[in-house]
């Protein structure tokens, strides 16, 4: 599992504040904003071709994942600036420990029909 704790601002003046939450080669394609209520689940299912980086705004979320391939559960605990990144073939889900608001960055198109094309169900938790 691969998190980056604790994201802090590379710029900091009178302004205001910038902070870089992604700097990857890979290509994204879709931004997204999810909220998430206290006890909810969400995911439980593995992508074939997408990567994904969710990064926790506020709230705080238990994060699982396994391979596709097999080998042992990795859990997590999620808070603000705390990022984790997916790659495909990597079976996760996520329980919302508090009200969440999160930012998926996505490498493959969230438009429905090609989300779920790219997506395979499975029950991790």
């Amino acid at each position: 599992m691969q998190i980056t704790r604790n994201i802090r601002p590379v710029a900091v003046e009178e302004r205001g504040n910038i902070t870089r939450v992604v700097d990857s080669p890979s290509p994204i394609r879709s931004v997204l904003l999810i909220t998430s209520k206290a006890g909810s689940v969400r995911s439980n299912h593995y992508h074939q071709k997408d990567t994904h980086y969710c990064y926790i705004i506020s709230g705080k979320a238990e994060w699982h994942e396994k391979p596709v391939a097999g080998g042992k559960t990795e859990t997590a605990v999620l808070s603000a600036g705390d990022m984790v990144f997916t790659p495909p073939m990597v079976v996760h889900a996520v329980k919302f420990l508090e009200d969440t608001v999160f930012l998926a960055f996505a490498t493959e198109s969230r438009e429905q029909t090609d989300y779920e094309a790219d997506t395979i169900r499975v029950k991790l938790i």
